[in-house]
């Protein structure tokens, strides 16, 4: 019976801390809790079985349909699923061309991922983004204006929406919080989605970057539907019935393999 209540006991103590980050890797925990990285894992599985938290590769989130996770908490989260999709969407990103990026970790990769393209004239609400682009001689950065979150440098505001209305671009690269079942495109923030919207409004081909955590995540938000894009570039095929809408909805899909 002690080893049951011990048990029980370090589960609820690894809830309460993914609860308060939002994400905790197994390295961490194990390392709090003196104990293997194994053990670690099992309690995950577990409590994933039960449906208190969500299993990811190295560790566990717990999802939430009102707050995201902290900006710090996503910029580690599947840093090398992000560095492929980039790449890849830097593939078909051809130069001299202009394009629209807004908020988010996985779209700063991007940036990071066309700083060997030449003559891009870049659209951004994301002041990471700005100062990713600006390293590039052969680069002109646009910057919206409006209010600066300082979580994570992203500019909302009407403000910013006006300033995306200003043009057309080529290309909108975009990020999302979560794809639901149905294939509505979901987020946090209300007024980065109306700026997402714009530049999905205002572009030739909009590209959505989102990893494979995004499948199922459900945020209150409601930005649009996965028809809305041309094409989605993310790290694994899409899970059903996500797979059937996109392809109902002739979206192409662009897997990054390792």
């Amino acid at each position: 019976m002690k080893r049951e209540a011990s048990l029980k006991e370090r589960r609820r103590k690894i809830l309460e801390l993914v609860r308060a980050q939002g994400f905790a890797s197994i390295e961490d925990l194990a390392n709090r809790f003196a104990l293997t990285p194994q053990t670690i894992r099992r309690d995950i599985n577990r409590m994933s079985e039960e449906g208190l938290l969500h299993r990811h590769h190295g560790g566990a989130a717990v999802h939430s349909s009102v707050q995201n996770m902290a900006y710090s908490t996503r910029q580690i989260l599947f840093p090398e699923e992000k560095r492929r999709i980039a790449g890849l969407v830097a593939q078909h990103i051809p130069d001299r061309i202009s394009l629209f990026i807004n908020i988010g970790t996985t779209t700063e990769e991007v940036a990071k991922a066309l700083s060997n393209h030449s003559g891009l004239s870049v659209i951004t609400n994301n002041l990471n983004v700005a100062l990713i682009m600006s390293d590039s001689e052969d680069c002109e950065v646009l910057v919206a204006g409006g209010k600066v979150r300082n979580v994570d440098r992203g500019i909302t505001g009407e403000a910013s929406i006006d300033f995306i209305r200003q043009f057309k671009a080529d290309y909108g690269i975009i990020g999302i919080s979560g794809i639901d079942t149905d294939g509505s495109l979901l987020d946090f923030d209300y007024r980065e989605v109306r700026a997402a919207r714009a530049i999905i409004e205002n572009s030739r081909f909009t590209f959505l970057a989102a990893d494979h955590s995004k499948f199922g995540r459900s945020p209150m938000i409601r930005l649009g539907h996965i028809r809305d894009v041309d094409a989605l570039f993310t790290d694994a095929a899409p899970p059903p019935p996500q797979d059937k809408i996109l392809a109902s909805s002739d979206v192409q899909v662009n897997v990054a393999s390792r």
